[in-house]
């Protein structure tokens, strides 16, 4: 088979309207790749698109993974069994409201790094990924018989800089390692940005969420004679912890848009399913403040977080219609929601007990951030003794990210977050000559987009300023929390403090359930041994999304990290989400 981009695209030389949906492979469990895959089939697409997370393939150095939900190859040849072809958008940086845009953390540890620019030590490290991941994705080419049918160099790019030379270099090195299926990129709609993120012999696409005529027309003035695509439309959007509510998009606008827009030319929608950011993999963003995104992204999607068929499904079920046969696919995989109850705490026990038992202090004058550490996510905590100091008057963090939380004498004074850590703060602590200060930071998530990419080391890159003098001599412990098999929950606790709490449930059926944390402040949730991701109080989001394949016939562990010291006696598992 063949395929090929002239006036339009052409299949085995046949005119071919592209109707896809976005489904990122990352942010679902192996276990439903196929049945979200069935359900975007059984809408009309003849599709699926997906970006690739530099950072989850190569999380060290290195050290590449394609296993579990990070098998990509297992996600393309399922579509490809299925009857869908594949766009595979493997640009160094993704965006996608994901941890750094999808770049790995351990670029931060180099200084000097730049991102997304023709910065050689950048260019190497870009290579060695493209190296490693190429040799899996050439052959899935539909010139190697495979699905895939265009690939996409950079994402946004006139949305950050105008390199040539740099998007030029990574046009060709994905030629010289053998992609030879016709290669797209995708900008706003706009003058600036696609002359500053477009090159020649690659296809110009667009990406919008309304205006679909205008932004179509302008896309045509700038590239004429050649297909209209809009790579992303945005038929939803994204939460951040704090906004007030689930966002949501505007069915009707919607609607008629994709009436438009397949009228015109091609669409991808973003989101068909937008998942979960499992982990610490949210991202964020930073315009007057910074802003990190909830664990749920389900985006006002085509499908649920949680796959479920929405009103949206049905409505652009018709209008796809319209255009063409909605052909009739059997759904093969058996979901069922699930409602466990109310689970008491079964063990509790204070980070300050078990510290040592997690971590391995690592000492310096000065504080260190994460990545020169080696640590990509999570929390840090900085120990140290005030040997020189009786009373605590004025603090500063300084070049410090994103939250801290400042104890004396293992007790509370002072949270800070963003903006906040840019200040010198008074108070009036005081303390016998020699009592301990912790601060414990949190990486909240990378910002993903615009200028502040290159500014996101997480912890105490500068220092700590106390009472007017640099305080010296700390001891630094990573929290990745990437393994808690060693908790003692026998070990001391105390109310008010971070701290780990421990639920069992035993049960017979498997299904997907959903994690109220009502009564709980601020932390993490591990599902037998898996990170769910964050919960915090402010909402919008109240229960975290647990897949039914995390869970197992039999006896189950939920551990709660919290670190406000705002805890319940119990948590409870629910059949419906909640997510604002």
């Amino acid at each position: 088979m063949s395929f090929e981009v002239r006036d339009r695209f052409y299949m085995d030389g046949e005119p071919f309207r592209i109707i896809s949906g976005s489904i990122h492979y990352f942010r679902v469990v192996p276990e439903y790749w196929r049945d979200r895959l069935e359900k975007l089939k059984a809408l009309g697409c003849n599709t699926v698109e997906t970006y690739i997370p530099w950072n989850m393939h190569e999380p060290q150095k290195g050290k590449f993974r394609f296993d579990g939900m990070l098998d990509v190859e297992r996600f393309v040849k399922l579509a490809q069994e299925l009857g869908l072809y594949v766009i595979l958008r493997p640009s160094p940086y993704i965006c996608a409201e994901w941890e750094l845009g999808g770049l790995p953390p351990w670029l931060l540890s180099e200084d000097g790094m730049r991102f997304r620019v023709y910065y050689p030590p950048y260019l190497k490290h870009v290579r060695d990924y493209y190296e490693a991941l190429m040799k899996r994705l050439v052959p899935l080419q539909i010139d190697n018989g495979g699905p895939v049918i265009m690939m996409q160099v950079e994402n946004e790019y006139g949305s950050y800089a105008n390199d040539k030379q740099y998007i030029e270099w990574l046009r060709d090195l994905m030629r010289e390692l053998g992609v030879t299926v016709p290669l797209c990129t995708s900008d706003g709609p706009t003058h600036d940005m696609l002359h500053g993120g477009t090159m020649d012999g690659v296809l110009a696409t667009a990406n919008f969420g309304s205006r679909a005529e205008e932004a179509f027309g302008y896309l045509a003035k700038f590239r004429p004679n050649t297909p209209l695509m809009c790579m992303e439309f945005w038929i939803g959007w994204f939460d951040a912890w704090g906004n007030g509510g689930h966002m949501r998009g505007d069915l009707e606008g919607a609607s008629k848009d994709l009436d438009k827009l397949l009228e015109l030319g091609n669409v991808n929608f973003y989101m068909f399913e937008g998942g979960t950011n499992f982990g610490f993999m949210n991202g964020a963003n930073y315009y007057d403040h910074l802003t990190p995104d909830t664990t749920s992204y389900d985006y006002d999607a085509i499908l649920t977080e949680d796959g479920q068929i929405t009103e949206k499904y049905r409505r652009f079920r018709e209008v796809i219609g319209k255009y063409q046969d909605i052909p009739e696919v059997e759904l093969t995989t058996e979901i069922k929601r699930m409602d466990y109850g109310v689970i008491p705490v079964s063990g509790r026990v204070g980070l300050f007990s078990v510290l040592d038992s997690l971590s391995s202090p690592i000492e310096n004058t000065f504080p260190q951030p994460m990545e020169k550490l080696g640590q990509s996510y999570g929390y840090i905590l900085y120990h140290t003794d005030l040997r020189t100091e009786e009373q605590l008057r004025r603090l500063r963090l300084h070049r410090a990210n994103d939250r801290a939380q400042v104890f004396v004498d293992k007790k509370p004074v002072i949270t800070l977050m963003d903006k906040e850590l840019l200040e010198e703060h008074e108070m009036d602590v005081s303390f016998k000559r020699g009592a301990d200060m912790d601060i414990l930071v949190e990486d909240l998530g990378r910002v993903n987009f615009a200028v502040k990419l290159e500014e996101q080391r997480k912890g105490i890159e500068g220092g700590v300023w106390f009472n007017g003098h640099w305080h010296n001599g700390w001891k630094q412990y990573p929290l990745p929390l990437d393994d808690l098999s060693k908790l003692d929950f026998a070990k001391g606790y105390q109310e008010g403090l971070p701290a780990f709490y421990r639920f069992t449930f035993d049960i017979e059926e498997t299904g997907d359930t959903f994690l109220d944390f009502e009564g709980w402040g601020k932390g993490v949730a591990f599902m037998n041994g898996v990170n769910l991701g964050r919960f915090w109080e402010i909402g919008p989001q109240k229960r975290l999304y647990i897949p039914g394949p995390l869970l197992k016939a039999g006896t189950n562990e939920i551990i709660l990290f919290e670190t406000e010291g705002k805890a319940g006696d119990s948590i409870a598992l629910r059949g419906t989400p909640d997510i604002g």
